[in-house]
């Protein structure tokens, strides 16, 4: 049995005043109230548990704002922390407020957050590494609302998906080494069989590895498996180093492994670049003042997050043309042997 919600008449009747009065209460204005009058209104708010209608509120209000999902594996990353914080503000600039929903590549926490935010009235989705692709898209095809995959997408669905070429940056991220260096012996550090990694951003780490492969070559391609967590690659790195003999580079798949393979060498007792060099992917701001810089490949951020927000938002509900591959950069750190210091 439906409970009626107390309206502000109900509260006006009970606090034998009128509507308008209690509008003012409740608003502190735009004319005053006697003390006693006040204390009626708030008794009788109470007595009745009023509770604002806020949609009918935003609707009269010269602003209104629309909501926009964005679902990421993990914000506390740096690249997806920075990848929300320029979503958001461009939203924000667009009149749209941005829910937050953190998946950690869990399939069914996806499916439950993309319920939840359009069952909320959301005017698009934005999902940055999907790891339910189908039924997310399913969802969001049933509601008629709009849905943007950013990264990568597991269970690849249609439309694709806003992102940097991976193939293209593990190739770019060899070839430094490779002819920049000198470095012959290159090993790659990464998963990409659901067997090693639960819930990483696999898709990601197998495309990188198939470019390092195709600069390297099928025959010479070697991979140190883990499961992309720092301490899954710190000790995948170190055993490898004690059963064979130690490359002169690696090619790190993901930046959440980079800090911890860094430390495996030397714990090792190699020196970076001396007698191996590195690089990585997605550096954060604050890795400028470590004790070794991290040479790294890197993504227009801003640039995804415009495109995103425009395929969403600017949608007519036609099917729009695949995106182009958002080319990367290469940013020089002292791990490959570029000092920048």
């Amino acid at each position: 049995m439906t409970v009626k919600r107390a309206t502000l008449a109900d509260v006006a009747r009970r606090a034998g005043t009128s509507t308008a009065v209690v509008s003012y209460v409740l608003n502190d204005g735009p004319r005053p109230v006697a003390e006693s009058t006040r204390a009626r209104v708030v008794a009788a708010l109470d007595a009745l548990n009023y509770r604002p209608d806020r949609a009918a509120r935003a609707l009269r209000r010269p602003r209104r704002w629309r909501h926009l999902g964005l679902l990421v594996p993990d914000v506390r990353m740096p690249l997806f922390a920075t990848l929300v914080g320029h979503i958001e503000a461009e939203a924000r600039r667009r009149d749209h407020l941005t829910l937050i929903g953190n998946t950690g590549y869990d399939p069914e926490r996806e499916i439950e957050f993309a319920s939840a935010f359009t069952d909320s009235g959301i005017e698009g989705l934005i999902v940055v590494g999907g790891a339910n692709g189908r039924a997310t898209a399913d969802l969001c095809r049933q509601a008629r609302i709009p849905i943007v995959w950013v990264h990568n997408n597991r269970g690849q669905v249609e439309p694709d998906v806003v992102g940097a070429d991976h193939v293209l940056a593990g190739a770019l991220a060899t070839r430094h080494l490779t002819d920049t260096h000198r470095r012959r012996d290159l090993v790659f550090v990464g998963g990409f069989t659901a067997d090693e990694v639960a819930h990483g951003d696999r898709e990601t780490v197998a495309q990188r590895f198939e470019g390092y492969r195709s600069v390297v070559g099928a025959d010479r391609a070697r991979r140190i498996a883990t499961d992309l967590t720092p301490a899954g690659a710190y000790h995948a790195v170190g055993r490898y180093l004690a059963g064979n003999p130690a490359p002169d580079g690696l090619v790190v798949g993901t930046y959440a492994q980079a800090a911890a393979t860094l430390r495996a060498l030397a714990d090792a007792g190699l020196a970076v670049p001396r007698d191996i060099s590195v690089v990585g992917y997605d550096t954060d701001t604050a890795d400028a003042y470590a004790a070794v810089t991290l040479t790294a490949v890197r993504q227009p951020i801003d640039v995804i997050a415009r495109l995103a927000l425009s395929r969403v938002l600017d949608s007519d509900g036609t099917q729009p043309c695949p995106p182009k591959p958002i080319v990367t950069h290469l940013a020089l750190g002292e791990t490959c042997g570029c000092s920048t210091r």
